[in-house]
């Protein structure tokens, strides 16, 4: 076995650890390469390098031998060595080095390593434990023995004497090993118990953070809703307002332009009579009567003052010539719009999908929900309803009211999802046409289309399911990503001619109607 002086001839004078890739200076000093090198790079600023050993000075930072038959010493020693837990208690004997212990006797109240444990007393007073800082403490304060029962009546820890002659005379007592078996089975099923407890609240506190993400993503759903509906609400008051305010505008133009025709006509009239009371004032002041009654400028009819303010009040603007009633009518249509506005958690309306329309190479499944892209040519009749290539239509045609769709495209890479009408020709695609719009996927990219009219998304939808709105009097049809929060991705506004089906054009795999 290896010995203390031993060890203290494989240490390093700088770490004090057995050495580590040991290399030599010049001096025939031994070092850990990295314990040197970390020395002499302190040195460097100096430039004059001295030996930690033996304080030789060298002018240029010395060379570094490699020492490999120290190295294998090293290496062989520290694999011969019982790898033994560094518990922090030393060996009492040892002391030109700290030897970690392995025993404490209680008795000697000192701590072992392996080489004293073996030539340690072996009587039975001699009690070995684990190692430990206070060995002291396994003593009865009253008769300074060794502690080695337990009293289970008043659960504390005595000694021999305590039973014989001291104060826990007669009381039951058990051997300490004994009590502690007894009370680390008691523990063990306390654990359990424990163990099964903190398992429940774990899942009790995992049930309760989903429900608050549930409850955090439905808001922001909520959220997200509101938000589409308010700033579609507010494109919606934009318009009103500028269509009133130009109705307006117009209608104030109109009579502005009647009361200045007016004022012109009134202007003519009154100096036509400023011109004949001036001509009458000069028949009046002529004494002749024969100029008088000859003068034929001056009989007229009588006027009729009460004619003439009847016609002014016809001609004059009276109020509500400004059309409040129609813009009182304007703005009900808007309370009506915000009351039924759709906030996209109206129950989808189901549709089927219809065979007769569908093009030789798309498959529709038994239940006429999914679309499929077919490898072969299905031999289906000719029909003028029946398209060219990858499209069908729904059954179902919508001409009136408020109805949406959900489509599922996780089959699918390529697609198109809309409304058409059913005039629109068979030799076209879905969109690319002014009777039809639709949501396109192709190569990774969303676009939404009308007319060959291509209009890319704010944002790739993560989702594969999308909402179809339509709202047949407003002239409206809208995408949503049915995400969570769902999200608006555009609308097509205009005036509807035709009943409109649903559309699905199916480039690979399948798109299915979930709904």
């Amino acid at each position: 076995m290896a010995s203390a002086d031993l060890i203290d001839d494989l240490s390093c004078s700088i770490c004090l650890n057995i050495y580590k890739d040991p290399v030599t200076l010049r001096c025939g000093h031994n070092f850990c390469r990295e314990c040197i090198d970390r020395v002499l790079d302190s040195k460097k600023a100096s430039g004059l390098y001295t030996c930690p050993e033996c304080r030789e000075e060298f002018r240029e930072r010395p060379v570094l031998s490699s020492a490999r038959a120290l190295r294998n010493i090293a290496e062989k020693f520290l694999i011969s060595q019982p790898s033994q837990e560094d518990t922090g208690i030393y060996c009492t004997y040892c002391v030109d080095s700290p030897v970690p212990a392995i025993k404490s006797c209680l008795l000697c109240e000192s701590s072992l390593c392996g080489k004293h444990l073996r030539v340690h007393a072996k009587s039975p007073e001699h009690v070995l434990s684990d190692p430990t800082n206070s060995p002291g403490n396994r003593k009865c304060s009253t008769h300074k023995k060794i502690v080695e029962y337990y009293c289970t009546d008043e659960r504390v820890c005595i000694c021999v004497y305590c039973i014989a002659e001291g104060d826990h005379k007669g009381h039951p007592v058990e051997k300490l090993d004994e009590a502690s078996e007894k009370k680390k089975e008691k523990l063990r099923k306390d654990l359990e118990m424990m163990t099964s407890c903190k398992a429940w609240a774990e899942k009790q506190v995992r049930s309760l953070e989903e429900r608050k993400t549930d409850v955090q993503k439905k808001a922001a759903g909520v959220i997200e809703r509101v938000a589409v509906l308010f700033r579609d609400i507010r494109r919606e008051l934009e318009e009103l307002e500028k269509r009133v305010l130009s109705e307006v505008s117009m209608e104030e133009k109109k009579i502005s332009q009647s009361v200045s025709n007016l004022i012109q006509q009134l202007e003519i009239q009154k100096d036509e009579l400023s011109r004949k009371m001036s001509h009458i004032e000069e028949l009046c002041k002529t004494a002749d009567p024969m100029t008088v009654l000859k003068d034929r400028n001056s009989d007229r009819e009588e006027i009729c003052h009460t004619e003439q303010e009847d016609n002014m009040e016809k001609m004059i603007p009276r109020e509500g010539d400004f059309h409040e009633d129609s813009i009182t009518e304007r703005l009900q249509e808007l309370s009506d719009f915000i009351k039924d506005f759709p906030v996209c958690i109206q129950k989808p309306e189901g549709v089927l999908l219809d065979e007769e329309t569908a093009a030789n190479n798309i498959k529709i499944s038994g239940d006429l929900k999914t679309a499929s892209r077919s490898a072969a040519i299905l031999n289906r009749p000719e029909t003028p309803k029946r398209f060219r290539d990858c499209q069908v239509l729904s059954r179902r045609s919508f001409s009136s009211g408020r109805h949406s769709w959900e489509v599922d495209t996780s089959n699918s890479t390529s697609w198109r999802v809309g409304l058409c009408y059913p005039s629109m020709d068979r030799k076209s695609c879905i969109g690319n046409n002014k009777y039809s719009w639709c949501l396109r996927r192709y190569n990774n990219k969303y676009t939404t289309v009308h007319n060959q009219t291509y209009i890319s998304c704010v944002y790739n939808p993560t989702s594969h399911k999308f909402r179809i709105y339509l709202d047949y009097e407003a002239g409206k049809i809208s995408f949503y990503e049915l995400s969570d929060p769902i999200r608006h991705l555009h609308t097509f506004t205009t005036t509807f001619t035709e009943p409109l089906h649903l559309g699905i054009t199916v480039g690979n795999g399948s798109v299915t109607i979930t709904n």
